[in-house]
């Protein structure tokens, strides 16, 4: 509403029901996807209450997007047989090889 200041308006808010309020210390928030993560670094969230329903409103300070590798229990397993090594690392190393257990074990084994 233009011309309006905003003590104003945080009154007419009132007035119809509706809060807002600005949480404090968030670090990120993490939207997940089907295939990709998307990382909000820094974000301002506010928290607007109305007739009993909440609704998020998130500005980015900075957004990374990245790419979801889904990794089986058995990959894990026969990297950490064949690379010797304990799950956090065969994990890991799916990972950072985006799932190929041939380029996981070979990362791996030749450290």
């Amino acid at each position: 509403m233009m011309g309006m200041n905003p003590r104003q308006m945080k009154k007419l808010m009132r007035q119809m029901g509706i809060r807002m309020e600005e949480l404090d210390g968030v670090r990120e928030v993490i939207i997940r996807l089907e295939n990709r993560e998307i990382i909000l670094r820094d974000p301002v969230v506010t928290v607007i209450t109305a007739q009993g329903e909440k609704s998020y409103q998130i500005v980015p300070g900075s957004e990374e997007v990245r790419p979801v590798v889904n990794i089986s229990e058995e990959d894990i397993r026969l990297v950490m047989e064949q690379a010797g090594v304990d799950y956090d690392t065969a994990r890991k190393a799916l990972i950072e090889a985006k799932g190929d257990l041939a380029e996981a074990i070979l990362r791996l084994t030749e450290e």
